[in-house]
């Protein structure tokens, strides 16, 4: 039987108890407002600018430019000269790990954006979409994705930051027999077409082109570099080494640039960018290069979004998806590849593209909503049409979705 306490000793108890916790919440109450005080000194008493701390990023513009020195050449990291000795080794310690669960080559898609957020704000969702067409296409063909959105030599920006960044995965990703670089704004639209990476054999980089361009006209625009191929082999480190010579800010860049417009056809004057880069060295230097390249043009590795985008319509009526698409020829309905949206900058503001912005997010939209039909149609659902995200069910519900019931009643 329990004793309960008398009237008046529950009533000290509790004050006690009471008093206990008003004291300890007021010394809780005094520590916060002293820290409060602190840390509002620390920020307003210094005269530091708040809004700085709403972008950590690095602004490129700050950033010094590179001297030009010829004696002594650009370098994305140490000389390594036995990678494919040392990637050998590996393997053997890790039977089986360079391929994937369907037996092929292991392949890393590579892609990004910048550290900072667009300034144009429908940039930032294009970028999203962007990326999950991107995941939705590695997801279906056992393809591991990396997406990146740190600087990591500062020397190397703009167009040049994906070889500092292509060279780290090589090194880091042992396993990986291919990195597959792709351009934010470049988007799968035939979801069911797998890269015949056997056709590859022998060759270390694999890029939308023509050779007549590249070695006879030497074009700056003979190939693409916004969705290309790169084995994971010495080869590929010796090239990223000699192909970054033109790439560090400033007037390395500047005079690298002049050098391109000099002995390339059709190119403007402007600093040097990676794709002109890489057809210069094509071109001077076809033995040591060129020999294990292979210019893809059978289907559309890269496809221009202007020669495409309009006739969506008629592919999902007239064509055929699984053939990657071609420029021109005989098979005129097969549905491209690869979109690339050259020349776009969703994430400026107008003015900073070669097309009016939202002309080049209007057509983003549909691409992106012609390759997620091709995702949604997997569970009975496509877009109303391809100018809109709205959906509408295609195929009805059903409570036996894989027909066994059905054929058991047939037999």
């Amino acid at each position: 039987m329990r004793n309960d306490p008398a009237p008046n000793e529950r009533t000290g108890f509790f004050s006690g108890k009471m008093l206990q916790k008003t004291l300890h919440n007021s010394r809780i109450t005094i520590l916060c407002g002293v820290v409060t005080i602190l840390v509002l000194r620390g920020t307003i008493g210094s005269g530091v600018d708040k809004t700085h701390f709403l972008d950590l990023t690095l602004d490129m513009d700050d950033i010094p430019d590179v001297e030009w020195d010829p004696k002594v050449p650009f370098k994305l990291g140490p000389t390594i000269t036995n990678w494919d000795e040392q990637r050998a080794k590996w393997i053997s310690k890790h039977p089986g790990a360079n391929v994937n669960l369907q037996g092929k080559d292991r392949m890393l898609l590579v892609t990004g954006s910048q550290p900072r957020q667009c300034e144009n704000p429908v940039g930032n969702f294009q970028l999203l979409k962007a990326l999950k067409n991107k995941i939705d296409y590695c997801r279906l063909h056992d393809i591991d994705i990396f997406y990146n959105m740190a600087h990591l030599d500062i020397e190397m920006a703009g167009f040049w930051a994906k070889l500092p960044l292509l060279r780290k995965l090589l090194l880091a990703h042992p396993e990986v027999e291919w990195i597959w670089w792709m351009d934010s704004d470049a988007l799968f639209t035939d979801m069911t077409f797998d890269i015949p990476i056997e056709k590859y054999k022998g060759y270390n980089m694999v890029l939308h082109g023509l050779e007549d361009e590249v070695y006879d006209q030497k074009s700056w625009l003979g190939l693409n570099t916004g969705s290309f191929l790169f084995r994971n082999c010495q080869w590929s480190l010796d090239l990223l080494e000699v192909w970054a010579q033109m790439g560090p800010k400033g007037p390395v860049r500047i005079e690298a640039g002049k050098l391109l417009t000099a002995s390339l056809a059709g190119r403007p004057e402007f600093e040097a960018d990676d794709q002109s880069a890489l057809v210069y060295l094509l071109a001077t230097n076809k033995e040591r290069w060129g020999s294990k390249v292979f210019l893809e043009h059978s289907y559309c590795l890269h496809g221009y979004w202007v020669m495409l985008v309009e006739r969506f319509e008629e592919l999902m009526e007239l064509g055929s998806r699984g053939g990657g698409g071609i420029d021109s020829g005989t098979d005129y309905y097969r549905w491209p590849f690869v979109t690339h949206f050259v020349g776009c900058k969703p994430c400026g503001r107008d003015g900073t593209s070669h097309y009016a912005t939202d002309r080049c997010l209007k057509h983003m939209e549909r691409a992106f909503n012609f390759a997620d039909n091709q995702i949604l149609e997997h569970y009975g659902f496509q877009h109303q049409t391809l100018n809109t995200y709205k959906t509408h069910q295609v195929v009805n519900d059903t409570s036996d979705p894989f027909g066994i019931a059905s054929r058991l009643q047939s037999r």
